[in-house]
């Protein structure tokens, strides 16, 4: 019996070197399962979009260096009908930079120790990073969504960050000279690994939060936190240890999903049953089409910076380094609909709703 499973109507979707990637894991010392989900791509080494699971080992590398990224998402008390986008642009300035509060107090109040502080702390990052104001486009399962006290006619926030510097630190630390014998669970070095990792796993949990407030304090709106979750992870699960590696759990309750920047996201909720199958982990996401090399090199021929400021939605982009611009365009990303239909088609979830972007963040200049 093969130890991969994969969840997709039609595998032949995958890129080979995705499954690839999943086959040499496969190999590792004492791996029993691998799930490749249906944004499964390949990565710098290490295919993202699968869980693994082992009964005796733990792999950091896994993991990999952004120990605790994740999705937040957000329910403001900013109507739609006062979202002006133009105005929303003009305001949200000065958030690259270092958070302007204290540290300090509120590590503590997290229960972190005082030396993670970092100028890092409330700042997205580079990369696939971003935060977007979205809005529900369409409610699938009414009970459920009132169940979640969300509101039709509010601006949503969504915010996908991690642990930026402080996750490869970590990686860097606990580097093994054989990456597939991983480290015996039961070891100290184990301990001392999965300290650091939850360390770094609250810290992108505050991070998000830290995030969300500076956006939402330079708009003047306030805001609750719907749901935060981590897609890179290792975990105890089932008498062994359950890797995520861009895969968002299915053991925490309801999980957004988005897809790119220029396409809708979805706030779907895990089904139990049958989840263990995909080793209680969900699609974390689109899923790259293209690498970021592929994408600059496809569309920066083709396209203009202007044209990456606006989508086939109507949304806008806030992106002012002209390389991420055309590295994350949403040419470069799977079909988020044909994801959550798999999702669907495995049993794994239900919609609750569906949510259409307005404006995304990456960086700005100044």
């Amino acid at each position: 019996m093969s130890k991969i499973t994969l969840i997709a109507t039609d595998p032949s979707r995958f890129d080979p070197l995705a499954l690839d990637q999943l086959d040499a894991c496969a190999r590792y010392a004492d791996m029993a399962r691998i799930v490749g989900l249906p944004d499964l791509h390949a990565g710098n080494g290490l295919a993202v979009g699968a869980a693994f699971w082992s009964p005796t080992r733990i792999w950091p590398h896994l993991v990999g260096s952004d120990i605790g990224c994740g999705m937040a998402l957000w329910e403001t008390d900013c109507a739609l009908r006062k979202f002006r986008i133009g105005s929303v642009e003009r305001k949200l300035r000065g958030l690259d930079g270092p958070w302007a509060g204290d540290g300090a107090a509120i590590l503590a109040e997290a229960g972190l120790p005082p030396h993670l502080a970092s100028p890092a702390l409330g700042t997205i990052g580079g990369g696939n990073h971003f935060v977007e104001f979205q809005r529900i486009e369409a409610v699938v399962d009414e009970a459920r969504f009132a169940e979640l006290g969300l509101r039709r006619d509010r601006v949503l926030i969504m915010v996908h960050s991690g642990s930026r510097g402080l996750g490869q630190a970590i990686l860097q630390a606990h580097r093994q000279p054989d990456v597939s014998q991983g480290i015996p669970a039961n070891s100290t070095e184990a301990r001392a690994y999965l300290a650091d990792h939850d360390a770094a796993l609250g810290w992108a949990i505050l991070n998000r939060q830290i995030i969300a407030q500076r956006f939402c304090d330079s708009l003047g709106i306030g805001g609750r936190r719907l749901l935060d979750i981590c897609h890179n992870s290792v975990t105890p699960h089932q008498s062994g240890w359950l890797h995520r590696k861009g895969a968002a759990p299915a053991d925490r309750g309801v999980v957004t999903i988005p897809g790119s920047r220029g396409n809708f996201s979805y706030l779907v909720e895990p089904n139990a049953q049958g989840a263990d199958r995909a080793l209680h982990s969900l699609a974390h996401g689109a899923g790259r089409k293209w690498s970021r090399k592929d994408a600059h090199a496809r569309l920066s021929r083709r396209f203009k910076v202007a044209d990456m400021q606006r989508t086939g939605l109507g949304s806008h982009v806030i992106c002012e380094d002209r390389r991420l611009i055309f590295e994350e365009a949403p040419d470069a990303y799977k079909d988020i609909g044909m994801v959550i239909a798999d999702l669907e088609q495995a049993g794994l979830i239900r919609v609750v709703a569906k949510l259409r972007p307005l404006l995304s963040y990456k960086t700005r200049a100044v």
